[in-house]
Parts: C-alpha cells; sequence; structure tokens
C-alpha cells in the first residue's frame, strides 16, 4: 500500500510540472528522495509514468496532431508537420550522440541544482526582452522560429534546464508570444519524449516486472489525469502571468534542494 501511495505521490509530481517551466526532473529527484524512492525500480518508474504525461497533451491536442498528419506546407496552412521536425531536429541529434553520457554524469542532485538555477534566469531574460511578437498565435510561427527554437531545446538535455522553460524562453526571444510559445512545446515534447522515453524503457526493460505492474499503471494514470488539468491550467494563466515569476519559484526550488540534497 504505501509502494502504491508513493506511486500517486510521484505521478501527481509528474504530471504537474513535466510541461510547466520548473524542470520535471528537479522535482521528481526530490520528490524520491523525501519518499526514499530511488535506485533502478525507480528511475524505471520515472521513464513510464513520462508516458502519462505525453498521453495527456496528445489527448488535448489530438486535433493538431492530426492536422499534422494532413501534410500541407503552403505557405499561411499553419503549423505543419515540418515545424515540428524543425524542432525536434537539433536536440534529438544531440540527445542520441549524447545519451549515454548525460544519463551516466548528468543526472544528478548538483547538475539539477545547476539547471534550475541557470534556466532561471534564461527565463527572466527572456521574460524581460524587448522582442516585438510577431507571431502571436500558434499557427503564425514561422519555420525559422521552430528551428531557433529547436535549438534553445538542446539546454533541455542538461537535467534541470527544463524543456519548456527552454524552448518558451527560446521563442519569446525570437518573437512569439508566450502562449503560442507554450503551445508549440507542448506539440513538439510528445514525438520527443515518446522518443526518449521509449529508448529508456527498453534499456530499462530489465527491471520491468508483472509484480510492478499495479505500481506503474497507478502512476502512469496520476500523471495522465494530472498532466490534463496542468496543461490546460498552464495555457490560460500563460494570459497573465509572466515567465519570471516561474523563475523565482526554480530559484526557491533550487535552495530546497541544497539544504535537504546536498
Amino acid at each position: 500500500m504505501m509502494d502504491l501511495i508513493k506511486a500517486i505521490i510521484m505521478g501527481i509530481v509528474e504530471g504537474l510540472t513535466e510541461f510547466l517551466p520548473v524542470s520535471s526532473t528537479g522535482h521528481l529527484i526530490l520528490a524520491g528522495e523525501l519518499l526514499n524512492f530511488k535506485g533502478d525500480r525507480a528511475s524505471t518508474f520515472e521513464v513510464v509514468i513520462q508516458f502519462g504525461a505525453v498521453l495527456a497533451v496528445f489527448v488535448l491536442y489530438r486535433n493538431r496532431f492530426l492536422k499534422l498528419l494532413n501534410f500541407n506546407f503552403k505557405k499561411g496552412s499553419g503549423l505543419n508537420a515540418i515545424h515540428v521536425a524543425l524542432a525536434m531536429l537539433p536536440a534529438g541529434i544531440l540527445g542520441v550522440a549524447l545519451h549515454s553520457v548525460i544519463k551516466e554524469y548528468l543526472f544528478g542532485p548538483q547538475t539539477v541544482l545547476i539547471g534550475l538555477i541557470l534556466g532561471g534566469i534564461l527565463m527572466i531574460v527572456a521574460d524581460r526582452s524587448k522582442r516585438p511578437v510577431v507571431s502571436e498565435e500558434l499557427d503564425d510561427i514561422t519555420y525559422k522560429q521552430a528551428f531557433i527554437i529547436g535549438c534553445f531545446q538542446i539546454l533541455a538535455l542538461w537535467p534541470g534546464f527544463s524543456r519548456s522553460g527552454s524552448t518558451i524562453s527560446g521563442g519569446m526571444l525570437v518573437g512569439t508570444s508566450q502562449k503560442a510559445a507554450a503551445e508549440f512545446t507542448f506539440i513538439v515534447s510528445v514525438p520527443i519524449m515518446a522518443a526518449a522515453s521509449t529508448v529508456d524503457l527498453i534499456g530499462s526493460r530489465e527491471f520491468l516486472t508483472m509484480n510492478d505492474l499495479p505500481l506503474f499503471l497507478v502512476g502512469l494514470i496520476s500523471a495522465f489525469v494530472v498532466g490534463m488539468i496542468a496543461v490546460v491550467t498552464f495555457i490560460n494563466a500563460m494570459k497573465k502571468l509572466r515567465l519570471s515569476w516561474f523563475a523565482y519559484y526554480r530559484f526557491a526550488l533550487a535552495a530546497l534542494f541544497f539544504f535537504i540534497i546536498l
């Protein structure tokens, strides 16, 4: 029963933080420390519950994903598969090339602490930049903007930097609105997270057992339900909240990291 409670808590943490610019990795490591839920089994569990968060975005933006399958690349047709491919390319190539190095050397409290702070600074810079907004809506994003946002996503390979924090900041720095950058981040995250999680899951398959099936299912469902709520809430909040507010929260989390874990 205690393991199932931990699974629910971890699933809630994943669902709440995966698509917010606050670093889900940092929150999961901190939650794992507080719950004493660590080791290979816990790492495999975290990969599984990521699928719950990915599924939440896919369900919410299913019409957008179906539209991508039309392969309509005419000018003025709005967001299409090329935008997504361009945004995935930079981090996708480096992620595959450096996967083992990242897993071995960068997944730890110290590196997450650094990522939280540096990512927060980037978000404040983006929030205070005077760059004029030229792409107010998701369909206004250009191929060039999509590629540059993808380059910013490379920063998220460093745990704690946050995929959404990096890409939303990158979008704002190249002239997209905060809301458009957030929605584009969610859509791009689905294929790249699904691919990365699949690779991780294959590598961790020896730790998957039928005995753990209830644990993994509870965590996945928790992440899915909470993820849907978090994404809808976040998109609405983007109309009112400044990105800097999330940066200040990251600094507070980094301080908590320092005193509890380090």
